[in-house]
C-alpha cells in the first residue's frame, strides 16, 4: 500500500464518517476562526486608524543635535567625537531654506520640572515647558481645543503668551473659572493663556501634552541664559515615496548651515520621526500577542478533542487495521493513514475557520470604522500551517497506537 493509496483511503474514511468529520472539523474551525478573526480585525482597525492619521508623522523626519539622547557614545573602546549642539539661529536658518520643499517646525525643551503658579495655587514641579512655533501643533498632530494657536507676531517677537494642557487647567483653575486670557506664572514671568490643548491621554504612565506648557520659541530662547538649549526641527515631507530624497536635501541644507566639510561626517542627526503608524504598530503587536494567546487556548482544546475522536476511531476500526496488516500493510503505512486522516480533517476545518474568521474580522473592523475589505494572506497561511501542525500533533498518538496493534488480536476483536 503506497502513499497515494493511503491518501485515497484517508479521504474515503473521512467521507464515510461524515458526521464525525463535520463535528471534528467544526472544533478546529472554531479555533482557527477565533485566531484569524481577531488578527484580521486588529489589522483592519490598524489600517483604518493609520489611514485616518497618516498626516500625523508618517511623512515626518527630525533634524536634531548629534548625541540627542545624551551622554557620550563609546564604540570599540574609543569615545565618539562630540559636536556642537544645534543653535537657535541655525534652526531658524534651516526652516527658512527648507520652506521651498515643505513645512517644518522649530522647538526646544526648556525644562521638564517647572512649578507653575496661579494666585495661591501651584502645580507640582513636574510641568514640561517647550518653546515652539506656529507650525508645531499642526505637524505634531496636536489640536487646540479652546482659544487659538500662536500668531506670527507672537512668534516673531516672543510675546509672553502660552498654550497649556488640560492637567494645568484642572490644577490651577476651578470649574467655574475661564482660563482663557488669564495669567499663570513660572520662571518669575507672567504668561497669558491663549489656548488650551485637546485632552491627549497618557501612554506608559506619563501625561504627555496634558501636563505641558508651550511658549513661543523666541521667548524660550531668551530663557537660555547659558546657551545650553538644544533646538530641534521636525520637517514634513510632501510624499512618503520622496521622504528619503527630501531627507537628503535637508542634510545638504544643514551641512551648509553648519559648515561641515566635505570629508567630515554630519555634525547633526536626521532621523525619521516616531510616527503614529509606528506607535500604532507597537500597540497592534501587543494585541496580536493577545489574539495568538486566545487562539492558542482554543486550538489546544480543539486538538485534545481531535485526539480523543481519533482514539475512538482507532478502537472502532481495530478489526479493519488487523485485516490491513494481514494483507501486508506495514506499521508505517498504518501510521500514515491515520495521520493523513487527522490532517485532512484539520485542513477542512481550517479552511472553514479561515473563511468565517476573515468575514467576522472585517465585520468587526467596519463596525468600529468604515473601511475596505481586508484579506490577511499572512494569517491565512499561518492558520493553515497551524492546522497541519495540530493534525500531526493530535493524530500522532492515535496513529502510533494503531500501528502497534497485534494483527491476530485485531482480527479477533469484535
Amino acid at each position: 500500500m503506497n502513499l497515494i493509496e493511503n491518501i485515497k483511503e484517508a479521504l474515503k474514511s473521512v467521507k464515510v464518517n461524515l458526521l464525525r468529520t463535520i463535528l471534528t472539523g467544526t472544533i478546529i474551525a472554531i479555533g482557527i476562526m477565533s485566531l484569524v478573526g481577531m488578527l484580521t480585525a486588529i489589522d483592519g482597525i490598524k489600517a483604518q486608524i493609520a489611514d485616518s492619521f497618516s498626516g500625523l508623522g508618517a511623512n515626518n523626519f527630525d533634524v536634531r543635535s548629534k548625541g540627542f539622547s545624551g551622554g557620550r557614545g563609546v564604540q570599540q573602546g574609543v569615545a565618539e567625537k562630540t559636536y556642537p549642539i544645534v543653535r537657535y539661529k541655525e534652526a531658524i536658518s534651516f526652516q527658512e531654506q527648507f520652506s521651498s520643499i515643505g513645512p517644518s517646525t522649530v522647538f526646544t525643551s526648556v525644562s521638564g520640572a517647572v512649578e507653575v503658579k496661579k494666585g495661591s495655587k501651584k502645580t507640582n514641579p513636574n510641568v514640561r515647558v517647550t518653546g515652539v512655533d506656529d507650525q508645531y501643533f499642526k505637524i505634531k498632530g496636536l489640536k487646540v481645543e479652546q482659544g487659538r494657536n500662536f500668531s506670527n507676531t507672537e512668534i516673531r517677537y516672543g510675546t509672553n503668551v502660552c498654550v497649556i494642557g488640560l492637567d494645568i487647567v484642572e490644577t490651577l483653575f476651578g470649574k467655574d473659572e475661564d482660563p482663557m486670557n488669564d495669567y499663570i506664572t513660572f520662571y518669575g514671568r507672567r504668561y497669558t493663556i491663549i489656548g488650551i490643548l485637546e485632552e491627549q491621554g497618557s501612554v506608559g504612565g506619563g501625561s504627555g501634552a496634558d501636563r505641558a506648557i508651550f511658549i513661543p520659541v523666541e521667548n524660550a530662547s531668551r530663557l537660555d541664559s547659558r546657551g545650553t538649549f538644544r533646538y530641534s526641527l521636525t520637517a514634513s515631507g510632501s510624499d512618503p515615496l520622496k521622504l528619503e530624497y527630501e531627507m537628503g536635501q535637508a542634510t545638504g541644507i544643514m551641512r551648509k548651515i553648519r559648515q561641515d566639510r566635505v570629508a567630515e561626517e554630519d555634525s547633526f542627526e536626521i532621523v525619521k520621526s516616531q510616527s503614529v503608524a509606528e506607535s500604532l504598530e507597537e500597540v497592534a503587536g501587543y494585541l496580536r500577542i493577545g489574539g495568538f494567546g486566545i487562539g492558542f487556548i482554543t486550538l489546544l482544546g480543539a486538538a485534545i478533542g481531535l485526539m480523543n475522536i481519533m482514539l475512538v476511531s482507532v478502537t472502532e476500526r481495530t478489526r479493519e487495521i488487523g485485516i490491513r496488516k494481514a494483507l501486508g500493510a506495514t506499521p508505517l503505512r498504518i501510521r500514515q493513514q491515520f495521520l493523513i486522516e487527522a490532517i485532512v480533517i484539520c485542513i477542512l476545518g481550517g479552511i472553514l475557520g479561515v473563511i468565517i474568521g476573515i468575514a467576522i474580522g472585517n465585520i468587526v473592523a467596519n463596525i468600529i470604522g468604515p473601511g475596505g475589505f481586508l484579506v490577511p494572506w499572512l494569517w491565512i497561511f499561518v492558520g493553515l500551517a497551524i492546522c497541519i501542525f495540530v493534525g500531526l500533533a493530535s493524530g500522532y498518538f492515535p496513529a502510533r497506537k494503531a500501528s502497534k496493534l497485534d494483527p491476530i488480536e485485531s482480527l479477533r476483536y469484535e
